[in-house]
């Protein structure tokens, strides 16, 4: 509930946009009235007002004393639908997503190594795609086609592999014939991949973003200083950071060229394991056709390749192109080729047997260290940016002079980037080999995958190897978590003295309650925790890329899963290795099953939905560069709905603006302002709230919030404030000095509590809020007050009384433009 806010000491109409952050908001919530109406936008995000508020540009007289309340929700690109509990299943792809944008800030001209940059995420992405598309191979092909179903005692437990059985001798029982039937399922999923990532892509990134709203406004923007800057002090225009580029949040192309190659991919990983088996005794002209299919799979494979590497987007301008061609003929001709790999491989052959495994061994492994190979020379690249340029050298992008004091914060010295994408693929391998694991257990009942004791031979050796590193990681990440738990309890308890002395004048000479004292305490040490994640994150990645090397030497040097490769070994040893397989197996299927618990749950459950639609708040912030099939990116749409709002608002009444972000929300904000021109820039105040915009964007993504871009976005708006409080986990300062006359953008560190005990003014005791409810602070009233007294009245341009219409550009008596609650009038 926010307080009532002081009138501002300077006239002209006002609009305040709040802008709510993870989790969502609604907008009776956000407006503080249960009566409001939509005035723009539609059931995915949406402006609303108060009722009361509705025409208040027809009004302006009303709002002399005020702003007039804009609320902009956005949660339902997120978290409105069901279905996108699902999501849950894209997490490798969305994780590998965010490593592209983790780039270090290139120092100096050097867009090969930028470029190399997003090359190499790109493929270790595409490498996520195999991995998935091979591990549902491995359990249809594999496992259920090729060895359960081939063994009558494995086919007679399970009735619906009947038709498949080779002691039946239908016309089905043939292997090869098995595998074409069990391709249907890689297939499909391939299929459907494609499906949801054209679906979500003709609602995001096939959305043209609006246009025109940077040509001049109608009435003239004095060029005066604001009151309390100094005139020196204005420059020339302020370069556009990357954010604020015409075509950074409009993928189109890109996504639409990469879900082909990605497409392609997967198809073509199915017509590999088609044609792995059953041609290899043939002879004659079918030989000549296997060698046919494998020579057409590899130059496809050659083209995927070519056109993931491809230049990647075009953020300069707005890329209107779609390759037409290539976005239908490339999956249009690995879907014909597993058509035609899947007659090759039904074709008759009497006599022919499934014995031992798919050739899946070298593939895994080899798939394995070519990511490790690819995350390693992501790494090389990556501190290649981040070293300063040679003597001589011109630099593009250089520090200003007057960002000389401010110091970079960026992730493990650039390795964010490297360390996110080894945990994409460390989560892909969690997750294939979790259901390969699992499935293999199910067909062969009560014996062990892998161990010989029932009719399969199991899933690929170096799985069972992947299965049983995960105990040890697990114990290896004990150490540093005990570590950051004995921290957190040492800083606590030295946190107790800061938070008497800061409640000192307010406690006077009455005695500090210690029970009080501890639980602030507590919980500015708990939200300390947050700086302390890219350690954990760095630890996690290293410990992942050396166990997952350890697991493919282990695999190829013995050939057996871990329970065996150790029989000759000391008993403890032995029975040592036997039990990380067995637990390491179990830890990774019940890792699966919980994920799709948590899906289906969040897909029944409103609640449960909007927990798992935070992570997504998060993760899906930035567009699909490097991953088609991730989530899609809902800034592709907040971004631009609240750049046309702000600059309209600015263009229609010449009026002031403060856009209020909290949270995720103040990320949107500084992302929409970047996107505004200079001049409507200058009309423009940000007020930002537990935002994460220094603490967590400015750390892993400094190529895009570094100090440089929050300093350029404070040189541009016309002023800027920040509060934030030391038991706010998300939230922190943004690291802005004074410059040029403009006042530090932090406000001082807010209390919270606000109040220590009971006064008067607070005759109950009032709760730790951490993250939430800034509106609730009397600062927060005081710093919006303080934006629109800064900002110059507005000149707003005279209308005609035909022109007049609402804030939307509807005419007075349209039927949205009415409160939900009144009847509409007559046509």
């Amino acid at each position: 509930m926010s307080p009532a806010t002081p009138a501002p000491d300077s006239g002209g109409a006002a609009l305040e946009l709040l802008v709510h952050g993870v989790g969502g908001a609604t907008p009776q919530d956000m407006l503080d009235d249960p009566r409001t109406v939509r005035v723009t936008g539609d059931r995915t995000a949406a402006v609303y007002r108060r009722a009361e508020d509705r025409d208040a540009e027809l009004r302006p007289e009303r709002y002399a004393a005020g702003p007039v309340p804009e609320a902009y929700c956005w949660s339902n690109l997120t978290s409105g639908d069901g279905a996108r509990a699902l999501w849950l299943l894209l997490l490798p792809f969305m994780v590998v997503n965010l490593a592209h944008w983790m780039r270090p800030p290139a120092r100096g001209r050097r867009p090969g190594l930028v470029r190399l940059y997003g090359v190499l995420v790109r493929l270790v992405a595409l490498t996520l795609t195999v991995l998935l598309t091979a591990a549902a191979c491995e359990v249809a092909l594999d496992l259920t086609a090729w060895q359960c179903a081939g063994a009558a005692t494995c086919a007679d437990a399970h009735s619906w592999l009947g038709f498949l059985s080779v002691e039946r001798g239908g016309w089905w029982s043939q292997p090869g014939r098995r595998l074409a039937a069990a391709a249907l399922l890689p297939t499909a999923l391939v299929g459907l991949l494609w499906y949801l990532s054209h679906r979500t892509w003709s609602a995001y990134e096939a959305q043209r973003p609006p246009t025109g709203h940077d040509e001049p406004a109608p009435a003239p923007v004095p060029e005066t200083p604001s009151p309390g800057t100094d005139p020196a002090s204005h420059r020339g225009p302020e370069p556009r950071p990357p954010l604020g580029r015409p075509g950074f949040w409009y993928g189109r192309r890109i996504v639409a060229r990469l879900r082909a190659a990605h497409t392609a991919a997967g198809f073509l990983t199915v017509t590999a394991a088609l044609l792995a088996a059953p041609g290899r005794h043939d002879t004659g002209a079918r030989a000549a056709l296997g060698v046919a299919l494998q020579a057409a799979l590899a130059v496809l494979a050659v083209v995927v390749v070519r056109v993931v590497c491809r230049r990647g987007r075009s953020e300069h301008r707005l890329d209107l192109r779609l390759e037409r061609a290539l976005v239908t003929w490339l999956p249009g001709a690995s879907l014909a080729l597993l058509v035609l790999a899947a007659l090759y491989s039904a074709w008759s052959r009497p006599g022919s047997v499934s014995s031992g495994t798919l050739p899946g061994d070298a593939f895994f492994g080899s798939l394995t260290l070519a990511q490790g190979g690819l995350v390693v020379a992501l790494g090389v690249v990556a501190l290649l940016l981040r070293r300063p340029p040679r003597k001589g050298l011109p630099r593009t992008g250089a520090p200003d002079p007057g960002t000389a004091g401010v110091r970079s914060r960026t992730v493990l010295g650039g390795l964010g980037g490297p360390a996110v994408a080894m945990l994409a693929c460390a989560l892909g391998g969690v997750m294939s080999g979790g259901v390969a694991q699992r499935v293999a257990d199910w067909l062969d009942g009560p014996a062990t995958p892998g161990m010989g004791e029932g009719p399969l031979i199991g899933p690929p050796v170096l799985l069972s190897w992947q299965a049983s590193v995960i105990p040890v990681l697990l114990l290896l990440l004990a150490v540093p978590a005990a570590v950051l738990a004995v921290r957190t309890a040492c800083a606590a308890r030295r946190l107790r003295a800061v938070v008497e002395e800061d409640y000192a004048a307010e406690r006077g000479d009455e005695r500090p309650d210690p029970v009080r004292t501890a639980r602030i305490a507590v919980c500015r040490a708990r939200a300390s925790l947050t700086d302390a994640a890219p350690v954990l994150v760095g630890v996690v990645s290293a410990t992942a890329l050396l166990l997952g090397a350890a697991s493919v030497a282990g695999a190829w040097a013995s050939g057996n899963v871990p329970g065996r490769a150790f029989d000759g070994a000391h008993p403890a040893v032995a029975s040592l290795a036997s039990a990380t397989q067995a637990l390491g197996s179990w830890m990774v299927g019940f890792g699966f099953l919980l994920f799709v618990t948590w899906g289906r749950r969040a897909y029944r459950d409103l609640s449960a939905r909007r927990t798992i639609g935070i992570l997504w708040d998060v993760g899906t912030f930035w567009p699909r560069a490097a991953h088609p099939f991730a989530p899609p990116c809902y800034a592709e749409r907040a971004v631009p709905d609240l750049t046309w709002r702000m600059s309209s608002w600015t263009r229609r009444t010449g009026g002031r603006l403060v856009i209020s972000g909290h949270s995720q929300g103040s990320v949107l904000a500084a992302a929409a302002v970047w996107q505004l021109p200079p001049t409507t820039r200058g009309r423009v105040a940000l007020l930002t709230y537990g935002s994460p915009l220094e603490r967590l964007y400015g750390r892993w993504f400094p190529a895009y919030f570094g100090p440089e871009a929050l300093r350029g976005l404070h040189r541009t708006v016309d002023c800027w404030h920040n509060l934030y409080r030391a038991t706010d986990p998300i939230g922190g300062p943004v690291l802005v000095p004074a410059e040029d006359g403009r006042p530090a953008v932090d406000a001082p560190v807010l209390l919270d509590p606000v109040a220590y005990g009971r006064t008067h003014e607070y005759p109950l005791p009032e709760p730790i809020l951490g993250h939430s409810d800034y509106q609730a602070d009397p600062a927060f009233a005081e710093r919006r007050t303080a934006l629109l007294d800064r900002l110059l009245p507005g000149v707003p341009r005279q209308r005609d009384p035909a022109e007049r219409a609402d804030h939307s550009g509807r005419p007075p008596g349209h039927p949205r433009a009415q409160p939900p609650d009144q009847p509409q009038p007559p046509r």
